[in-house]
């Protein structure tokens, strides 16, 4: 399963992005058979948690630095991944990268690095104050 993240940008505090991840390989169907996350590394720090969603679509969980602000979700024939992120600013400055794991149950959330095997290349965002 390869992952391409895409939609990142400069975009002034306040602003919105949207970011997407498309899958492809030939063991990939749909989303529905992974699990999903949103990571993202800022300069000089380590790679941490945004978002994630379970297989189920049902179970979902935000980093705090984002609640209320950034929703996870899928389009409705689950061939993308999106992350809406609104209210940006600077400290979301970032490349963030989509990840999904075919491992654990159909409802949990990972929120670790170590639970996902797949990981895309990563899409900058750049927020201007």
């Amino acid at each position: 399963v390869q992952l391409q993240a895409s939609g990142g940008g400069l975009v002034q505090a306040g602003g919105s992005l949207r970011l997407s991840c498309e899958a492809s390989g030939l063991t990939f169907r749909t989303f529905s058979d992974y699990g999903v996350g949103w990571f993202r590394q800022a300069p000089g720090k380590e790679r941490e948690f945004v978002a994630g969603m379970s297989r189920s679509t049902r179970a979902f969980s935000y980093a705090d630095s984002v609640k209320g602000r950034f929703t996870i979700s899928t389009d409705a024939n689950k061939y993308a991944v999106n992350l809406q992120m609104n209210r940006l600013n600077p400290e979301d400055t970032a490349v963030y990268y989509c990840a999904a794991t075919a491992r654990g149950t159909y409802n949990s959330v990972y929120k670790r690095m170590d639970d996902y095997q797949y990981w895309g290349q990563g899409t900058q965002v750049t927020v201007s104050s």
